[in-house]
Parts: C-alpha cells; sequence; structure tokens
C-alpha cells in the first residue's frame, strides 16, 4: 500500500513521487491551498493554520484534507500507510499542536521551509488519535519529506515517541519500519544493472540465460519490503536525465515496477488494493503532476501567484480531456 521515492535531475531539480495503493475509492485530485489558509483540525476546535500554499492530492471532505504535496518553498511530503506500528497520543496537550495524523501532512506543507526546519518544530505538535473523515478510523501513517536541498527524512509515530530520521536511499513503503527496510537491503547487495560473470563448477562452465542476470532474486512481488527494494534498486540504476518533463516520465517508469493492477492483491476481507494514482511533486518549479489508473495522461498543476494568493483552495476535477501541462 504506497511506494515513494525521490529523484535528482542532472540539473539539480528535485522530485518526490508516491504511489498511492488503496482498496477504498479515495477519489483524490488536484488541490492547491493559498497562503494563510486555516484547517479544521479534528482534535479540537482551534484547528491550525498554513501560512504558505502548497498543492497535492485531495478532497473536501467538510475541509479539505491532502495526502501527498509540495508547498511553495519547494517542501515536498507524502503520507503512507503504516500498519501495526503507528502510535499516538491519546490525549491532547496543552500548549501543543495538536494534530490528527491526517493533519500531519497539511501542517508540514503549511508551516515549514526545509527539512531541517522541520527537525527543530518536531516538538512544537502533539499527534492524537482521531479518526480521518471518509475513513472514519484512525489512520495509520508515517510520512515521507524532501526539500531542495536534497535533504529527504522519514518521520514515524512509534510508542517511544517520534523518530526523524534521514533517509539515504530515497525510498520508503509501509510497515515494518524505516530501520528495518534498511537492514534488509544487505540481503541484496548482489543486485546489479550488468550481467553476473560465467561461474566454474568443476569442469563445467555455466553461462547466465542472456542479460539481466545481474538482477536476479529481485523480489517481484506486492509486499512493502519487497517494494522498497525494487524501489532502491530502480532509483539507483535508472538512466539520469536533463529536465523535469524527462524526470516525471522517468519517474512514471521506475513506478510501473511496483504499480499494482486491479485484481492481482487481494485482502484478507475481499477488497483489492490497487494503485489508484501516481503522482509527481515537482519541487523546483514548484509544480504537481497526477497520473490516475483509469487515464494514464498526466496531469500538471503549478503552483501560481495567482493560486498563492487565492481567497479559497483551488479543486481540480480530473478528465480524460486533461492533458500534460494542462494547468499552468
Amino acid at each position: 500500500m504506497c511506494t515513494s521515492l525521490t529523484y535528482q535531475t542532472t540539473m539539480g531539480d528535485q522530485f518526490l513521487a508516491r504511489t498511492m495503493d488503496f482498496g477504498f475509492e479515495l477519489e483524490g485530485r488536484p488541490v492547491a491551498i493559498p497562503r494563510d489558509h486555516h484547517f479544521t483540525g479534528a482534535v479540537n476546535d482551534d484547528g491550525f493554520d498554513a501560512p504558505y500554499s502548497f498543492v497535492g492530492t485531495g478532497r473536501n471532505l467538510n475541509g479539505y484534507v491532502l495526502i501527498d504535496g509540495v508547498n511553495e518553498y519547494g517542501v515536498s511530503a507524502a503520507a503512507l500507510y503504516f500498519a501495526g506500528q503507528a502510535h499516538y497520543n491519546d490525549q491532547p496537550t496543552e500548549g501543543a499542536i495538536n494534530l490528527a495524523p491526517h493533519d500531519v501532512l497539511m501542517w508540514v506543507l503549511g508551516n515549514v521551509k526545509s527539512t531541517a526546519e522541520l527537525g527543530e518544530r518536531l516538538s512544537e505538535i502533539n499527534i492524537v488519535n482521531a479518526a480521518a473523515p471518509l475513513l472514519n478510523i484512525v489512520v495509520p501513517l508515517h510520512w515521507i519529506i524532501s526539500d531542495r536541498s536534497g535533504a529527504t527524512y522519514v518521520l514515524e509515530p512509534e510508542e517511544d515517541g517520534l523518530h526523524y530520521l534521514k533517509n539515504p536511499v530515497g525510498v520508503m513503503t509501509n510497515t515494518p519500519d524505516f530501520e528495518w527496510h534498511m537492514k534488509n537491503l544487505s540481503n541484496y547487495v548482489a543486485l546489479q544493472p550488468t550481467p553476473h560473470p560465467d561461474r566454474q563448477y568443476g569442469d563445467t562452465t555455466v553461462k547466465a540465460f542472456g542479460p539481466g542476470s545481474g538482477a536476479l532474486g529481485m523480489p517481484g512481488d506486492y509486499t512493502s519490503v519487497s517494494r522498497f527494494v525494487r524501489t532502491v534498486y530502480m532509483r539507483q540504476n535508472t538512466t539520469a536525465v536533463d529536465t523535469d518533463a524527462e524526470a516525471v516520465n522517468a519517474l512514471s517508469h521506475m513506478l510501473n515496477s511496483v504499480e499494482i493492477p486491479k485484481g492481482v492483491k487481494i485482502k484478507a476481507d475481499g477488497s483489492a488494493d490497487y494503485t489508484q494514482y501516481r503522482a509527481y511533486m515537482s519541487m523546483d518549479e514548484p509544480a504537481f503532476y497526477i497520473q490516475p489508473y483509469g487515464d494514464q495522461t498526466i496531469t500538471r498543476v503549478a503552483l501560481t501567484d495567482d493560486l498563492m494568493k487565492a481567497d479559497h483552495p483551488t479543486e481540480y476535477a480530473l478528465s480524460e480531456t486533461q492533458q500534460f501541462n494542462a494547468v499552468n
């Protein structure tokens, strides 16, 4: 359920991309949040303010909820499922910014200019058990956050507190925790894009069955563990590109390796997880790109001055007629 990765062009432009893999129909679409927007919080009546503008995937559920995006300073983030390990506080804390899990991403994008600033301000927030609209459950989440410098972190709320971890491989999936995934990479050090050499067994020389033998053993299933390994490999070895348009194209091809078609991943309750959309956040433009399951056309929404200064959030309905670079 969800894979994310960062990517840098040869010109130094930074991207964060993600798949949204879920069984319940989220019906997300591009939403631009203007500066100084006030969010009504799920924890208490105070809510929170977002001084900075951002754009990402969201929906108006008696107030907008976004699950990924990029802000005007190039900070980009995505919320991913962290089932079985996410731990939140039971009560609000006086003097803290009390946030429901589904509020965290909006607070981050609306309030920080860098990953370093987020690290300095984490002590201000208290994540509280509060149900998300539409799903009506407390959503178990962790977050990947990146900025224009390329600095990338993972934020994980566990029983012993918030963990804000540097992410040197630029990839995140789901449970287990990030440190476990990093240790597991040691099981795959033999993966390489070039063929393995011939092997001699006694008097017999054994040759590989054609190119691609360097990736033998790379896991191909849809578990979070396998998707993490596969995406680290793709990110490391995909040919570098120069332009932003080429970066979106490259990211789309990388995420093809973890995209989940309808019907191939059935959960115990009979529901089917599938990749409802792929999103690409350009931190240097800044701009948001979305590629829905039903129509592989990529739609782009750039964070313009008009959107940042608007009186209300601006929502874009996806349709089959939209084209790449449709919204400037």
